[in-house]
């Protein structure tokens, strides 16, 4: 085994025909397809909510926090409560869950009621994927984990360039509500799908609370949170401002501001099917050139978002570089927590929510003290060179421990 090449865990085929292995992929997307929904259709409608719950637009997108709250409370929370109980019984529990907090989105009759249950929509978020990754590796053959997981985390991009516009049409012409409606339909869906068509998979019975909150005295553990706390950051400084950067540098109108959107879509459709791929080979490699691809990509947005072509094809890359980084960050947890498996593989949607709001803060900042619209990406091309700096802090422990273990071999 090389210096970086490192196995996620030791996989478990899991017998099941392939047409059933394939059913029980698609349902998995099918929840992460309606998380993702969900998580990005707020930020479409804030003007609609606003205005349905008497608010103003700035007041109505702690909404928007609200559900990245939930998020980062719910996916250690439940990973810990859960550990010991069967993966498919969990999953189905937490599309149940998030189908409630939609449906209760849906019919809020104020702002309080909205906020309280964009809370609770957001608490299955990163368990549901943590446990969702657990599964696909273990249906996986061996040596295709990571390519496992990166099938089940196409949800998300695949809910960029489809169920987030659709939500949104759907909630600008049928009122706001519509679309968190259809979004519990789905969440209730994908708990029909996951109980008819995801076997049965290994579970740890002796896992205990005790036993997963022992993955937090890892430092392994903590410096794969901050790498994707801080270096997602950098994309999330660049992508919260992307609609007035469209209009402001590129001097394009607000019709192509969803072309972008589409672009950064597709893109992250690309990185993560490449992603699962590049994980197979190197996890901690992946990692590497995902904060140095982000952080060359981001400093040439700088110059690009001035021209329409140039600012298209690197966002788009930057949505391929990006995508692959997450599903290395998701691998890398997986393996550094030990038997923590649950709450490792849940806590990296914690921490990529941490970076959405560090990210959009800090570039809120500089754009406050009038540095301009491209000045965020700059923000994020130092948060990039800092998740590259703990990598390196991460892979010097992880050398020293190897050696050690050799050492006393």
């Amino acid at each position: 085994m090389t210096l970086l090449d490192t196995r996620p865990l030791d996989l478990t085929a899991v017998t099941a025909s392939p047409r059933r292995l394939l059913a029980a992929t698609i349902a998995l997307i099918l929840g992460g397809f309606g998380i993702g929904t969900t998580e990005f259709v707020t930020m479409g409608l804030l003007p609609q909510i606003a205005d349905g719950v008497g608010v103003d637009i700035p007041t109505a997108g702690h909404a928007i926090s609200a559900y990245a709250a939930g998020v980062v409370i719910g996916a250690p929370l439940f990973a810990v409560i859960g550990a010991r109980f069967p993966r498919r019984r969990l999953l189905i529990a937490f599309m149940v869950l998030f189908a409630v907090g939609n449906i209760l989105s849906a019919v809020a009759a104020n702002f309080d009621l909205l906020v309280a249950a964009r809370v609770i929509a957001g608490l299955p978020h990163g368990a549901f994927f943590g446990v969702a990754s657990l599964v696909a590796v273990d249906l996986a053959p061996p040596g295709r984990g990571g390519r496992a997981v990166g099938r089940v985390m196409l949800g998300i991009p695949i809910a960029n360039i489809a169920g987030v516009p659709a939500a949104t049409w759907l909630g600008q012409h049928l009122g706001w509500r519509s679309a968190y409606w259809l979004v519990g339909v789905i969440g209730l869906a994908t708990a029909v799908a996951v109980f008819a068509f995801v076997p049965t998979t290994p579970h740890n019975a002796d896992a205990t609370v005790r036993s997963e909150l022992g993955a937090l005295k890892r430092p392994q553990v903590w410096l794969t949170l901050l790498i994707g706390a801080v270096g997602f950051g950098g994309m999330f400084a660049m992508y919260s401002y992307i609609a007035p950067t469209v209009t402001h540098v590129t001097h394009l109108s607000e019709n192509a501001v969803p072309i972008f959107l589409l672009t950064f879509g597709l893109g992250g459709l690309v990185g993560t099917w490449l992603g699962g791929r590049l994980v197979d080979w190197s996890v901690l490699r992946t990692m590497v050139i995902g904060s140095i691809g982000t952080a060359v990509l981001l400093a040439t947005f700088t110059w690009a978002a001035s021209y329409a072509v140039p600012a298209v094809l690197t966002l788009f890359l930057i949505a391929v570089v990006i995508s692959f980084f997450v599903v290395a960050l998701q691998l890398r947890l997986m393996a550094v927590a030990g038997d923590a498996q649950t709450l490792g593989a849940a806590s990296n949607h914690a921490s990529l929510n941490l970076a959405n709001a560090l990210g959009a803060w800090l570039g809120g900042l500089v754009i406050a003290r009038g540095w301009g619209y491209t000045a965020p990406s700059w923000v994020g091309v130092g948060l990039s060179l800092l998740g590259l700096v703990v990598i390196a802090i991460s892979v010097r422990l992880h050398v020293a421990d190897r050696d050690r273990r050799l050492a006393t071999a």
